[in-house]
């Protein structure tokens, strides 16, 4: 059994504030071992599963957070940017029996949820797909779903419990946090925290897989910025249309498409 892993570091039990989720920041250093730790607990889980074979995509931030000495010899590790299938790269190799999304969080667009945003807090206020509103999580699943690879399992606050129970229904959840707000949560400890993940990662793996996520193609793509200026620049390519000051459209024909556009999006806006 192939499992792939996309790893992210605000639903990780004892990150919630900024400042553990970049590298010059307070705690970062120890952020990174608690997201290698909730890793390393979902690939022994899914071993006891019968899992044998992995490929981990470091999602967050500068895509170089986990501590590759501390995983186990047989896996493989995506890491940095840009890559065209974003949090999601490395699915596109092989045939993988399931995905877990581990720490992952809620979008932008959600009322509440510890550190919740949609690719970047700072640069972008919304995403939709086909009119949607879109989490990572959505945009995830999408392309797991694109190559036939369904998320069988998903970690985070209890927030983001809520918003996968109702996008994928067919996921296995592993709360390690209870959000108080945006910059506080009452949190499991880490070591906790793994404990839980093993067990919802064998767990997800023992019982029957959800179907993959699929979106309707041609995929229509809407991004709404905090700023009027990455609107106002998309707008140059004839392939986006700038449809109010903040909000650039694009259609796409299938999810693969959607997801470069992201990635080229997003790596605009930050120079805006």
């Amino acid at each position: 059994m192939r499992v792939y892993i996309s790893a992210d570091i605000e639903g990780v039990a004892g990150v919630v504030t900024p400042m553990q989720t970049v590298t010059d920041g307070k705690e970062w250093a120890r952020a990174c071992r608690w997201m290698t730790g909730e890793v390393c607990a979902a690939i022994e889980g899914a071993t006891a599963a019968g899992a044998a074979e992995f490929v981990i995509s470091d999602s967050h931030g500068s895509g170089q957070n986990l501590i590759l000495d501390d995983l186990p010899d047989a896996v493989a590790v995506v890491r940095s940017w840009p890559r065209p299938l974003g949090m999601m790269q490395g699915v596109e190799y092989g045939r993988f029996d399931a995905a877990f999304l581990i720490g992952y969080h809620t979008g932008a667009h959600h009322p509440s949820g510890v550190l919740a945003h949609t690719m970047s807090g700072l640069q972008i206020h919304s995403v939709r797909l086909n009119g949607q509103l879109c989490s990572e999580t959505m945009l995830s699943a999408a392309i797991g779903g694109h190559f036939g690879v369904p998320i069988a399992l998903a970690t985070g606050d209890d927030a983001y419990g809520a918003h996968v129970a109702e996008l994928l229904p067919g996921a296995h959840y592993a709360e390690v946090k209870t959000a108080h707000g945006r910059f506080s949560a009452r949190t499991k400890t880490p070591a906790e925290a793994c404990n839980i993940i093993r067990q919802a990662a064998q767990d997800a793996l023992e019982r029957p897989l959800p179907a993959p996520f699929a979106v309707a193609t041609p995929v229509t793509l809407e991004v709404t910025f905090q700023k009027h200026i990455p609107a106002e620049l998309l707008a140059y390519l004839p392939i986006f249309e700038r449809t109010d000051a903040h909000t650039v459209k694009a259609t796409a024909p299938d999810i693969v498409a959607v997801s470069k556009m992201v990635k080229f999006i997003t790596m605009v806006s930050y120079g805006s």
